[in-house]
């Protein structure tokens, strides 16, 4: 265990153990213009951080509809390290379908570095139009230190008896929680679905909002609560407003409700016989203790890795030396060289060190028959073994299947569901050289897999057009299955290799593992598992030699 622990003190910082903080940002605009003049924009800003000389897509706020001057309630979450220059771009879109930015109205975007925002606090600037010019779009903002405490805090709100601001319906009300800073100022912490309509008397989706985002760890900061009736016009309707704290908050977490009434301050001055607007009520407050990836990695939870390996005709024949897969006497391959740098990191997690390996779209000797094929469970350096030794008795051929590899790990990664504890994680590499011809079942393989402790990580070797894989990722929006199914969690992660081809082996390691360990925990949290403390792992641990 000694090595594992070892390992993951400083593999790659795949743990920042060199990130200074983390920063929370949270994002206002003013001024959005719509392009079509006869509505109001939809807007949506998607953050974008540079790697390697690329811009990638790191997260997008919610889409509000109808709206000039948004205020978000996605917080982004960002590690801050001193000694680097981090650059973002934040881009602005109207989101005018359910396809995502690449069918939205790109509005306008921003650049700046996570240093300029840290060191000014609030950063407002003005966004630049398509063409450069700059736009009368204004775009704050704001930074705030997480303080180290992870905690969440999940909470279940209703309404009895809210006033009724339509005239030929019922009002169709949401609830807005601001924090009340020590400046006097206040910052939105959550805003509550707008779906429950024509409802006087709402029952709003559970959330979780992380207890320093709720109120900076003070639980007597004043809460800031006020209920609006949605209009589609952008244009809500005040129904009344509360104060409370979390410390009141936490009497909800035996199971008791706590109440406050629902005030419009013109109605109490102005209504003789007023009483209140209606009761807005905690139906539950539960504390969620959020672990992190060297809890569950020092609990003794092993990462189970898979490599799969495409063999189809499109590679190009082995013994050309124009193949992707043509061994060089004194320099390896593409498939090598990735295989390699993501195996090396992934082995110092697993206890034996020994992992499965697949090759699909060969025939294969006698029969030549195209099969999907497992190797013998071997370390890193085997498994290189193992692929130089067959190639010269396939076949390439084809087709590029792989949802069928997907479903294989899957299987495994669903015995460990039936365990309840975090003793392993499942890990799939896929090195592919083409656009896979199963999409539809490989869409569905992956959403079934989303709710499994597995993570994907393919990445394309060559020059071959690999947009089809972008969607796989989810960086253009929720991945669904054939049937309309979203994906749980997102799983997928796909890198070019081709971006790396000039960078080195832990460059591509740390591209492709980096959202690894916040799929580990966003598991197991999301599952209430907890870790084992390292003395009960020890002691679990059966002998061995």
């Amino acid at each position: 265990m000694s090595d594992i622990l070892e390992s993951a003190a400083g593999s790659l910082g795949l743990f920042s153990s060199s990130c200074l903080t983390k920063v929370e940002l949270r994002l206002t605009c003013k001024g959005v213009s719509d392009r079509d003049a006869l509505s109001r924009p939809d807007p949506c800003v998607v953050l974008n951080m540079q790697s390697h000389g690329r811009w990638m897509e790191v997260d997008r706020t919610e889409v509000i509809r109808s709206c000039v001057n948004p205020t978000y309630s996605k917080v982004f979450t960002l590690d801050f390290y001193f000694e680097e220059v981090q650059r973002l771009r934040f881009e602005l879109f109207d989101i005018n379908s359910h396809n995502g930015p690449k069918e939205a109205d790109f509005l306008g975007s921003v650049e700046c570095t996570l240093g300029q925002i840290v060191s000014q606090r609030n950063l407002t600037k003005a966004l630049l139009r398509p063409g450069g010019t700059v736009g009368k779009t204004i775009i704050t903002i704001t930074a705030e230190e997480l303080t180290g405490n992870d905690d969440y805090i999940e909470l279940s709100f209703s309404a009895r008896k809210l006033d009724d601001k339509d005239f030929f319906s019922k009002s169709d009300p949401f609830l807005e929680i601001y924090r009340v800073n020590d400046d006097a100022t206040m910052q939105l912490v959550y805003r509550t679905e707008v779906t429950v309509m024509n409802n006087l008397n709402p029952v709003w989706k559970t959330f979780k909002v992380s207890l320093n985002s709720l109120c900076s760890g003070d639980h007597d900061r004043k809460l800031q609560c006020t209920v609006w009736d949605w209009d589609s016009n952008g244009k809500h309707d005040y129904i009344g407003e509360f104060e409370a704290s979390f410390k009141e908050m936490r009497g909800a977490i035996d199971g008791r409700q706590v109440q406050w009434p629902c005030m419009n301050p013109k109605y109490r001055t102005k209504k003789k016989n007023y009483k209140n607007s209606g009761i807005v009520i905690l139906n539950q407050c539960k504390i969620i203790k959020m672990h992190s990836f060297l809890d569950y990695i020092m609990g003794g939870c092993q990462i189970q890795f898979t490599v799969a390996i495409d063999f189809t005709a499109s590679n190009g024949d082995p013994r050309n030396s124009c193949s992707l897969h043509y061994i060089h006497p004194f320099q390896p391959n593409e498939y090598l060289k990735a295989l390699v740098a993501v195996g090396e990191i992934c082995q110092d997690y697993d206890s034996d060190k020994m992992f499965p390996a697949f090759g699909f779209g060969a025939r294969i000797p006698p029969d030549f028959k195209v099969t999907t094929r497992r190797a013998i469970p071997a370390c890193i350096q085997g498994v290189v073994e193992a692929y130089q030794a067959c190639l010269p008795k396939l076949q390439l051929y084809g087709p590029t299947n792989i949802a069928p590899i997907i479903q294989k790990v899957a299987k495994s990664a669903s015995q460990e569901v039936h365990t309840k504890e975090a003793m392993q994680y499942f890990i799939l590499l896929i090195l592919t050289d083409g656009v896979i011809t199963d999409m539809a079942d490989t869409r569905e393989a992956i959403v079934q897999a989303s709710y499994l402790p597995m993570s994907i990580i393919i990445v394309g070797i060559g020059n071959a057009d690999f947009g089809d894989m972008q969607m796989l990722d989810g960086d253009d929006g929720i991945l669904r299955s054939p049937k309309g199914e979203p994906v749980l969690r997102d799983i997928v992660q796909f890198v070019p290799f081709r971006n790396f081809k000039h960078a080195s082996p832990a460059a591509l390691a740390k591209s492709v593992l980096a959202e690894v360990p916040n799929q580990v925990v966003d598991y197991y949290n999301s599952k209430g598992i907890k870790p084992k403390v390292p003395s009960e792992y020890q002691s679990s641990r059966p002998f061995g030699p």
